[in-house]
């Protein structure tokens, strides 16, 4: 896929690409970009970061956790280019991010991926 989703919501179930069930929308944010022209800002946001920022700064501390270790360029990538954060299944099971690029369709209320779920950046 070229963005994600505008379907997308939280708590949404979301599949790898054998069909497994490996966890939820836990957050996301679909572009900060209106395709075709990058000049323009058509941001969506799970509700949760919907306040607006001042800054580029102020925006990164608010949607990534602190100890998720996400390199700035992925971060920087991920607020231009959309993502969701991955609340992976499982008790001690790492939460992942998900980019456009990892995305197969949308499935009535499922987010189903073209990847299996190790092949997403871990957090």
């Amino acid at each position: 896929m070229q963005a994600i989703p505008s379907t997308i919501h939280e708590g949404m179930a979301v599949y790898d690409s054998a069909m497994h069930a490996i966890g939820t929308v836990e957050t996301f944010r679909i572009t900060d970009e209106a395709p075709g022209a990058p000049e323009v800002d058509a941001v969506g946001v799970s509700p949760v970061l919907e306040d607006e920022r001042d800054s580029l700064v102020d925006i990164l501390a608010e949607v990534f956790h602190p100890n998720d270790g996400l390199p700035r360029e992925m971060q920087e990538k991920a607020l231009r280019e959309g993502f969701v954060r991955l609340d992976a299944d499982g008790f001690f099971a790492a939460d992942r991010y998900i980019f456009p690029e990892h995305i197969d369709r949308v499935d009535g209320d499922r987010l189903v991926l073209s990847v299996r779920k190790d092949e997403l950046l871990k957090v």
